[in-house]
């Protein structure tokens, strides 16, 4: 063998190597790994600093490294940033550790659903698809083109930016808003 073979042939075996990564996107500037948990590639997103905190916050680390499956909507920074000003740092304080699982268990389903499924769920249902979270939550899933929408118990549309995105337990779509429980 050649050198230039070799050389040819190590190349390839690298990109062929990184192709089943290739399949995810990006998210907030960082590559997503299919072979690691929703944790994992949450804190190296630069969108979802948020996010890792109040998990982190709400203790529930553990929970969303486990098995799974999981389908995680995932609020960038800038979903809690609409909250109003000062929801974040008051959620975030150990005194509210309660209302902020139920906020965040909201965003978690428990099942492995990719956007084409949930595309014939809504289809299957004449429209409209009610996705039950492990918050306790019903989400009512719609779309328009290729854009999968959410509405949540407050009548907020949530919009799937970022679809698709898999884990080694489960899947994440990133969302543009905060998915909230219904009001008291």
């Amino acid at each position: 063998m050649t050198l230039k073979t070799l050389m040819t042939a190590t190349a390839t075996a690298a990109v062929l190597a990184t192709g089943a990564y290739a399949e995810n996107p990006m998210v907030g500037g960082a590559a997503m790994y299919a072979d690691k948990n929703i944790v994992e590639n949450a804190v190296n997103s630069a969108d979802h600093t948020t996010l890792v905190a109040a998990v982190k916050a709400a203790g529930l680390v553990e929970t969303l490294s486990g098995e799974g499956p999981f389908t995680v909507f995932a609020p960038i920074n800038d979903a809690f940033a609409k909250l109003p000003e000062g929801t974040v740092e008051a959620l975030l304080k150990p005194e509210n550790k309660d209302q902020l699982t139920k906020i965040l268990t909201c965003h978690v389903v428990a099942a492995d659903a990719m956007s084409m499924a949930i595309v014939g769920m809504i289809d299957d249902d004449g429209g409209s698809h009610v996705v039950p979270t492990v918050g306790g939550c019903m989400l009512n899933a719609t779309y328009k083109g290729d854009m999968i929408m959410l509405e949540d118990e407050q009548g907020q549309t949530i919009t799937v930016t970022i679809a698709d995105v898999k884990q080694s337990n489960g899947v994440i779509h990133v969302v543009d808003t905060v998915i909230l429980p219904a009001a008291k």
